[in-house]
């Protein structure tokens, strides 16, 4: 099978699989380019409530497919800066599953997911040092809101790797799990987040990320919704809520 983007949708929730399992799913420049218009697809369904994001087999991503982006390093850079951006503005909560090998660009990826599970044995590493490149701005800044400072520059001056209890505490990623208890514990979760309310979690997604031009927007969509109602009640009636509050599509 040619290196590509799977993905599929079961109960509301939508995986992306990053599949070239000869090159520990490296990302080559036609999958970096396939993933922005792969991703407004599935942010426009309806169906969809929640994105979780992976690697095909024991690895997530060894990041880019160097032999596919020979030629300009700045143009494999903006292909892979355009696919972090399209992925952290995904308007719906999405979580990276981590398996193995999390490194340059895939760490790039994990790091514009909202969340990140990965099971022991995964290993973690920004590489631009390695390569002579200048990371971006927004991704380090995204970095540095993960783990902070000293994390960050510890990541990007040396490029070493990282364990995942080492990731875990300094806030790299958000649960670690036992060898065989990741796919458990996502679709665990998943089920937990597409029960829940989507204005919340537009919301806070959009004030999390640090927009402060939207107070008067979400006010407005709150006093328009069913949900705090629906909320309410479905606590005094002790049954599980019915939201019905969903992000709206493009345009």
């Amino acid at each position: 099978m040619e290196p590509q983007l799977l993905h599929g949708v079961t109960d509301s929730v939508a995986t992306v699989v990053i599949h070239h399992p000869a090159k520990r799913n490296a990302m080559t420049a036609a999958m970096w380019r396939a993933l922005p218009p792969l991703l407004d697809g599935l942010a426009a369904d309806p169906g969809v409530r929640a994105l979780v994001l992976t690697g095909e087999g024991g690895t997530f991503c060894a990041g880019a497919d160097i032999s596919s982006l020979q030629g300009s390093p700045d143009e494999a850079q903006r292909l892979a800066q355009r696919a972090e951006e399209a992925l952290a503005a995904f308007p719906k909560p999405t979580l990276a599953a981590v398996r193995g090998h999390c490194v340059g660009g895939g760490a790039q990826l994990a790091a514009a997911c909202d969340l990140r599970f990965a099971e022991e044995g995964a290993l973690f590493g920004v590489t631009p040092a390695k390569l002579g490149l200048v990371y971006p701005a927004a991704a380090t800044r995204r970095l540095v809101t993960l783990v902070g400072p000293a994390t960050a520059k510890y990541l990007l001056f040396s490029g070493e790797l990282i364990d995942a209890p080492r990731a875990l505490r300094t806030g790299l990623v958000d649960e670690v799990l036992p060898e065989g208890e990741l796919g458990k514990r996502v679709a665990e979760f998943t089920r937990v987040l597409v029960s829940r309310s989507q204005l919340t979690q537009a919301a806070a997604k959009e004030f999390a990320d640090g927009r402060t031009d939207r107070d008067a927007h979400w006010a407005e969509q709150a006093r328009g919704s069913d949900d705090p109602a629906e909320g309410v009640t479905a606590f005094l009636q002790r049954r599980g809520p019915r939201f019905t509050w969903t992000v709206p599509g493009p345009g």
